[in-house]
């Protein structure tokens, strides 16, 4: 699809990088020619994920850190940029979520959410942003939001104030740094399976086909095909765009604001149980 070594150029740096699209970003963007590095709360993740890539005769930099906390950050990226040189990517993937009636959500439970995705993505971006800045660097902040960022949706209302949030930052950081040579792009993606999640946040099978017979292509997106996308946004095919965000959901968002809205029929038990997982 994209010429060879399209990203010769790019030291990428990827948060939540060991499993589901962080992983799939990081084996789309090795094939491509850039250096990848990534970063998770979760040693075995990391563990894992280096492992695959080294079997596959690459080589990444996988580092623990919890971006909840900006010291964790600063660590980790001074060790990557001893090892690799300076990064010029930053893709802000990391992510929590549950479905959950509002009113059985405890402040640890929005906290959670919250400050992986919102505190976890503005401190991610201030890190590189700063050291673009003093350096008089150009560099490219890619986020993962959703199509509920810019209309809400119930049962993930933590999530939703979170990806609103960072719809926000990339907008506001893109009006502010853009004169600094500094993009700012995100990707609104359409349900896809990942490794874990996907049965977490849903109630059963029934439930994905409903989900597919309310998308107008009757099917769920594949990690590829959003990590082709996350390519091109960050390749200098797209130095253009700035502030902008891609939805790749197949039109889903045309049928209704979000997959969610539809769990409002569902029975205690099953709330019960989907608090279990």
């Amino acid at each position: 699809m994209f010429k060879e070594n399209l990203l010769k150029d790019k030291n990428i740096l990827i948060t939540g990088g060991g499993t589901g699209l962080g992983k799939q970003m990081t084996e789309t963007f090795l094939k491509l020619g850039a250096t990848v590095s990534i970063i998770s709360r979760k040693e075995e993740h990391l563990t894992a994920a280096k492992e695959y890539f080294n079997n596959m005769g690459y080589k990444i930099e996988a580092v623990k850190c919890d971006i909840r906390n900006p010291d964790e950050i600063k660590n980790a990226v001074d060790l990557i940029e001893s090892k690799t040189g300076k990064i010029n990517v930053l893709i802000n993937n990391a992510a929590g979520n549950f479905i959950s009636r509002t009113e059985d959500l405890t402040p640890k439970a929005f906290d959670t959410v919250m400050g992986i995705v919102l505190h976890g993505t503005a401190y991610a971006s201030l890190e590189m942003g700063k050291r673009w800045l003093s350096n008089s660097m150009k560099g490219t902040i890619l986020s993962i939001v959703a199509t509920y960022a810019w209309t809400g949706s119930g049962y993930v209302v933590p999530s939703a104030i979170s990806k609103a949030g960072v719809l926000a930052l990339t907008r506001s950081l893109a009006a502010e740094w853009g004169h600094k040579g500094i993009r700012t792009v995100a990707i609104a993606p359409g349900a896809f399976k990942t490794e874990g999640a996907w049965s977490r946040l849903l109630p059963g099978d029934d439930y994905e086909k409903q989900i597919i017979s309310g998308n107008p292509e009757r099917r769920l997106a594949t990690k590829e095909e959003i990590a082709n996308i996350a390519a091109f946004l960050i390749s200098d095919m797209a130095a253009y765009i700035n502030g902008e965000v891609v939805t790749a959901d197949g039109g889903q968002a045309l049928y209704g604001s979000s997959m969610f809205n539809m769990m409002e029929s569902l029975p205690d038990d099953i709330w019960k149980m989907m608090r279990q997982r």
